[in-house]
């Protein structure tokens, strides 16, 4: 199955819980770290949610 690589821009400091639950499900915490996961369309939506603060990186 297809990976996706997520890495964390943003700071959650001063967003709306659901984003910083969001990012905790992503397995985000601090700028910078990185998550890989299956891509599949749960995991596509949850980026879209945060899109503000992570980027995709090759995957």
């Amino acid at each position: 199955m297809a990976t996706i690589t997520v890495r964390q821009t943003g700071s959650p400091i001063r967003r709306k819980k659901d984003q910083r639950a969001t990012l905790v499900g992503l397995g985000l915490n601090k700028q910078g770290r990185t998550a890989t996961h299956d891509d599949n369309p749960s995991v596509r939506g949850m980026i879209a949610k945060v899109a503000h603060l992570v980027e995709v990186v090759e995957g």
